[in-house]
């Protein structure tokens, strides 16, 4: 794995945009290990002078986690404690981001603001440290009290891992099979502490495994283990992880056995000989929190001798069999608000309108569920998709679009409180839109686009999306007020004006951007894309760009035939247009 790991940064792209070998060690664990894009890897990585011993910030919306690595790219075989030092100084500074922010560098400055705006969402964080060696004795010792330390702060709880190669190297086989992963695992049981069993046609372990054991199983950190699990660890703040940690680091950790309800895992084969368990394709169903809790106290967990949960195997090859199982046994586990407005009648009537409109087409209501391979992929739409959809473009906040708990939770009123009545021709009018903008947010960057820009996919599609709505606003002189979708992407249809526009949406964005970035700052304060995409500041300035846009016009070669035709083309009456859903 290291002798790839150096031939992977000899390439010219790693040469070129980072000065030296430790830099390139951490930005290609980066884009290989959290699997980010070359922009965002450039944004992620903040190491040099003054980077407060913080090497990388990746912000994974998907598993609401901030990574904060910390990269020791060494020819020794062994590490020392002072690396693990260094992560606890970085910790310790983190919790006073405004004297961190006058004192870091610029490239950690600007992840700064979005580190916090992820704290107040309550992502939990997870520092890690990559080696190239192994920790000394000393370096253990000190890394068990460190990971007790940072789970018992009340005011910043953390997680500390520790990368070393044999870890990297799972984790790097693990993140090329991240979209359809099959792990197998072998566990070792203990005599007398297992039954294996057979109920009618499936086979059943039941065994007392130690925690020691457990923390080996692969996938836990990534999420790769729990594919059906409803949720990914919720971090050490939440109260049922709190109590457990405090089991495992209490007086009476002897006692885990019979204070914790056990895991339940399926796999589609699983072989017993001579007390080694095998087992192929395992997904823990229900478990998901404690594995994560158990990883988190890693080095307390493997000094426990008589610290056992109950873990249940089931040998369940058949997979829509495993899916009712796995539905079943978190039936009482807690899910995410988009999953409880899944059978809200006002989504289930958005459903019945457009697939009997749109017979070709499929409304995807669930997650992980797939539209029949009959569908027309043009007309397939997802209920998460929409709702985002509809932030930008209804509510004109694109800057809450990337966040799914605040659209169907907080905002979900404001925004399905209609829908009752909200036609089918919107629903795939929006579809459409965006469908045209995700073409601009591909790797070749058509538009030109400046490169922080093209590091925030998250976000930022959702302003294009926005900017889309504002051009018809603008072309119809429309002050305040918002498009309806149906009329303008048949208006840009029939004028063949659908790629110009969503072009010049994304320049103006693009140009809103750079005319932030060049306006002077606070002292000690460095502009942030990411902060700058997440305000309100930024929808004014996209909004002043597209009148920038149009008011040059005329005054370009062959700029009034343009104008003429934009005019024309994406005419709309005062009645199309309406008030913005209020979602703040």
């Amino acid at each position: 794995m290291l002798e790839q790991v150096k031939r992977d940064i000899q390439n010219e792209w790693f040469q070129q945009r980072f000065s030296n070998d430790g830099q390139r060690f951490v930005a290609w664990y980066v884009q290989n290990i959290h699997r980010r894009d070359a922009n965002e890897t450039v944004e992620d990585v903040t190491d040099g002078s003054d980077d407060k011993q913080i090497d990388a910030v990746v912000i994974d919306d998907d598993s609401s986690t901030i990574f904060v690595i910390q990269g020791k790219f060494v020819n020794g075989s062994t590490v020392d404690a002072e690396p693990l030092r260094e992560v606890l100084s970085s910790w310790v500074l983190l919790k006073d981001l405004v004297q961190l922010q006058e004192t870091a560098n610029q490239k950690l400055k600007r992840r700064l603001p979005e580190f916090a705006t992820a704290l107040e969402d309550e992502y939990s964080v997870s520092f890690e440290l990559i080696v190239t060696g192994e920790l000394t004795e000393a370096a253990n010792a000190d890394l068990a009290q460190f990971q007790r330390e940072l789970a018992d702060a009340e005011d910043f709880p953390a997680e500390i891992h520790i990368v070393d190669i044999e870890e990297m190297k799972r984790r790097y086989s693990m993140a090329l099979e991240r979209e359809n992963p099959s792990l197998s695992h072998t566990l070792e049981l203990e005599h007398g502490k297992y039954m294996d069993m057979q109920l009618g046609t499936t086979r059943c372990i039941v065994a007392a495994l130690s925690l020691s054991e457990c923390i080996k199983l692969p996938g836990i950190k990534d999420g790769t283990l729990f594919q059906k699990n409803v949720r990914q660890s919720l971090g050490l703040n939440n109260r049922v992880n709190k109590g457990i940690k405090d089991t495992i680091y209490g007086i009476e950790s002897d006692d885990f056995f019979f204070r914790h309800n056990g895991i339940t895992a399926l796999c589609k084969r699983a072989e017993v000989e001579d007390q080694m368990l095998q087992v192929t394709g395992i997904n823990v169903v229900n478990g998901c929190q404690s594995l994560n809790t158990f990883l988190s106290c890693s080095e307390r967990v493997r000094k426990l001798d008589n610290a056992y949960v109950m873990f249940r195997f089931y040998e369940i090859p058949e997979r829509e069999r495993a899916d009712r199982i796995s539905i079943s046994t978190n039936s009482q586990s807690s899910v995410k608000p988009r999953d409880l407005r899944s059978n809200d009648r006002r989504v289930l009537t958005i459903k019945q309108k457009y697939e009997q409109k749109y017979s070709e087409g499929y409304f995807i209501t669930k997650r992980g569920e797939e539209a029949p391979a009959d569908k027309n992929q043009l007309y397939v739409v997802d209920l998460l998709e929409l709702g985002k959809y509809m932030m930008a473009w209804h509510s004109q906040r694109p800057n809450v679009s990337y966040s799914e708990t605040k659209i169907f939770d907080k905002h979900f009123e404001q925004l399905f409180r209609r829908n009752t009545e909200y036609l089918p021709e919107n629903v795939n009018a929006l579809n459409r839109w965006m469908a045209e903008v995700n073409e601009r947010w591909v790797k070749d960057n058509p538009l030109a686009m400046n490169e922080s820009l093209l590091a925030m996919k998250a976000y930022a599609p959702y302003h294009h999306l926005y900017a889309v709505s504002l051009f018809f606003c603008r072309a119809n002189r429309i002050g305040s007020g918002v498009p309806n979708p149906a009329i303008t992407y048949e208006r840009a249809l029939k004028s063949q004006l659908i790629k110009h526009v969503v072009d010049s949406a994304g320049t103006c964005l693009n140009g809103a951007l750079e005319t932030a970035a060049n306006e002077p700052q606070p002292a000690n304060r460095v502009f942030s894309p990411q902060n700058w995409i997440r305000t309100k500041s930024c929808l004014a300035g996209i909004r002043q760009s597209i009148s920038n846009y149009f008011n040059f016009l005329p005054s370009l070669p062959e700029g009034g035939d343009l104008s003429k035709k934009l005019h024309d083309g994406l005419k709309m009456q005062n009645d199309q247009f309406e008030e913005r859903w209020a979602a703040d």
